[in-house]
C-alpha cells in the first residue's frame, strides 16, 4: 500500500510539474512572439528557425549522448506526419495572427479551442458533454463575440486566422496524444520528429509567400540591434521549452488537461496584455467580453475537473463493490 501511494504522489507531483510548465512556457510565448513581430514581420521565417534550431538542437544532443532520443524511423515518421503537419498549421496561423490581433482578443480567440475538442471528442465517439461543460463553452463564446464588438483595433484577417489556428491547434492535440499512446515515444521524441518533418513544409511556405529571401536580409541586418538579438535568442529557446513542456503534457496527462491548462494561462496573459506591448483600447464591451470569456474559461476547467472526479470516485466504488 506504501509503494502504491508513493506512486501515485509520483504520478501526481509529474502531471503537475509538466501542466504547470506548459502553462507558464505557453504564457511568455505569447509576449515575446509579439514582441518579435513588432520588429520583424516575417512570421514564416521567425518559425522556420525556431523549428530548425529545436532540430538540430535533439541531434546534437543524441550524438553527443545527452539524451537517450532514438533516432528517425521512417515508418515512426509517416505516422507522425499528421502530428507535425497540424501543429506547425496552429503555430503558422497563430503567429500570422498576432499581427493584427491584440493579446487579450489573440487569447480570448485560442480560448474556444475547448469548444472544438469538445465537438471532435462528439464526432470520435466520446459522448456527448455535460450540462455545465455546455454552458461554460457557449459562455465563452458569448465573451469572444461580445469583445470583438468593443475591439477598436478590430482586424477581420487577423481575427480569421486567429480562428483556423484554433481548428488546426484541435486536431493537433487529438493526434498528438494517440501518437504518443500508441508508439511510445518521449516527448524529446515526439518535438524532434515535429521540428524535422515541419522543415520542407516550412521551406516551402517562406518561398511561396514571398518572405524568402528578402525576410533573411532583414534578419541580420536587425541583429546588429543588441535589444532584437536577445529577444530572437529568446524567442528560439523558449520555443524549445514550449515544444517540450507541450508534449510532455499532453503525454503525462491528456490533450483535454493540456487545453485546461491554456485557457487558465490565458486569464493572466489577458492581464498583462491591457499594460504591455502597447497595450489595448480599453470599451466597455470589449473588457466585459473578455471578463465573460475568461470566467466561461475557468468555469469550464472546473467543470471539467468535478467530472473527472466523479468518474474517479465511480471507479473505486466499483471496485470496492465487486470485492465485496
Amino acid at each position: 500500500m506504501e509503494i502504491r501511494a508513493d506512486a501515485e504522489t509520483s504520478s501526481f507531483s509529474s502531471s503537475l510539474f509538466a501542466a504547470v510548465s506548459y502553462g507558464f512556457a505557453s504564457m511568455a510565448m505569447v509576449f515575446i512572439n509579439k514582441a518579435v513581430l513588432m520588429q520583424y514581420s516575417y512570421s514564416m521565417t521567425l518559425l522556420t528557425l525556431q523549428q530548425l534550431v529545436t532540430t538540430l538542437l535533439i541531434h546534437f544532443g543524441r550524438k553527443m549522448g545527452y539524451t537517450r532520443a532514438r533516432g528517425v524511423d521512417m515508418e515512426t515518421a509517416k505516422q507522425l506526419f499528421p502530428v507535425s503537419f497540424f501543429y506547425n498549421a496552429n503555430v503558422a496561423f497563430a503567429l500570422a495572427s498576432l499581427k493584427g490581433v491584440n493579446i487579450p482578443m489573440y487569447i480570448a480567440i485560442k480560448r474556444l479551442t475547448p469548444l472544438a475538442v469538445l465537438i471532435a471528442g462528439c464526432f470520435m465517439g466520446k459522448g456527448r458533454p455535460t450540462t455545465q461543460v455546455t454552458l461554460s463553452v457557449i459562455l465563452t463564446a458569448a465573451g469572444v463575440l461580445i469583445a470583438a464588438l468593443g475591439d477598436f483595433s478590430f482586424d477581420l484577417f487577423g481575427y480569421s486566422l486567429a480562428f483556423i489556428s484554433v481548428f488546426f491547434q484541435t486536431m493537433y492535440l487529438v493526434l498528438v496524444e494517440k501518437s504518443g499512446a500508441e508508439n511510445g515515444l518521449s516527448s524529446v521524441e515526439i518535438m524532434f520528429y515535429n521540428s524535422f518533418l515541419s522543415l520542407p513544409f516550412l521551406m516551402f511556405l517562406i518561398i511561396a509567400t514571398g518572405e524568402f529571401p528578402y525576410s533573411l536580409s532583414v534578419l541580420f541586418a536587425k541583429s546588429y540591434s543588441f535589444s532584437f538579438l536577445l529577444i530572437l535568442i529568446l524567442s528560439l529557446v523558449m520555443a524549445i521549452v514550449l515544444n517540450f513542456t507541450m508534449f510532455l503534457c499532453t503525454i503525462v496527462n491528456s490533450a483535454l488537461t493540456t487545453t485546461i491548462v491554456g485557457v487558465l494561462k490565458g486569464v493572466g496573459s489577458t492581464t498583462f496584455g491591457f499594460f504591455l506591448l502597447g497595450g489595448v483600447q480599453v470599451h466597455a464591451l470589449n473588457v466585459s467580453g473578455l471578463v465573460i470569456n475568461t470566467a466561461g474559461g475557468v468555469w469550464y476547467s472546473y467543470a471539467k475537473y468535478q467530472q473527472k472526479k466523479s468518474k474517479t470516485v465511480k471507479l473505486v466504488t466499483d471496485v470496492e463493490t465487486h470485492r465485496k
